[in-house]
């Protein structure tokens, strides 16, 4: 029996597809050769162990100076990189707790950008409980972040159902004990909370 619903929140919840936001703003071409000499997934790494936002990307840009200012975009632009909301996704996380159902947030996010994001998501204030990576200093799949959610919430495993898009992630929460579903589109996230029946068809239609 499931007690709780785990989301993860980038690519559940909100699009976050930074490579799509620099093909826009400095072309496909730009972006590539960008992103070959950068590891700006690392970068974003550090600030979702809690580094602080601006100035983990900001001393990023300065060790690269041909691409200091495309670099301060992933700040100065970032709530649009984290766009737009996964709508039918919403609605699932609103259905389950109309019904009791506890949900909750496990995602690698940073401190400053998930305060941030709160202020344009209103529905990430809409958690039972939230494990956001930033606070916890540990970022998925280091199984000790699992561990903690599961030293906070007391359940079980096998009772967490949790979803994400990254395979890694959810092969951890597996190994852990914990249900688990990759998440590719919100069609398949709802067909799965029906298959659990923790809703009918109608209540996880879009």
């Amino acid at each position: 029996m499931i007690k709780a619903v785990i989301f993860d929140i980038g690519n559940v919840l909100i699009e976050w597809q930074p490579e799509r936001f620099y093909d826009s703003a400095i072309g496909e071409n730009r972006r590539k050769a960008m992103f070959a000499e950068v590891d700006l997934h690392g970068m974003n790494d550090k600030v979702d162990l809690g580094g602080p936002f601006k100035e983990t990307i900001y001393e990023a840009a300065e060790a690269y100076p041909k691409w200091r200012d495309e670099i301060r975009m992933w700040h100065d632009h970032w709530i649009e990189m984290a766009s737009p909301t996964i709508d039918h996704s919403v609605k699932l996380l609103r259905a389950l707790r109309s019904k009791s159902v506890p949900v909750f947030a496990l995602s690698n996010f940073g401190i400053g950008s998930f305060d941030y994001a709160e202020t344009v998501y209103s529905y990430l204030g809409e958690f039972d409980r939230r494990y956001i990576s930033g606070h916890m200093q540990v970022i998925k799949p280091d199984p000790k972040i699992y561990q903690m959610l599961e030293d906070d919430c007391g359940l079980a495993p096998e009772t967490l159902l949790f979803a994400d898009d990254r395979a890694d992630n959810i092969d951890m929460a597996l190994s852990r004990g914990w249900k688990a579903h990759l998440f590719e589109n919100p069609q398949g996230w709802a067909d799965c909370l029906v298959s659990h029946g923790l809703l009918s068809a109608e209540e996880a239609a879009a």
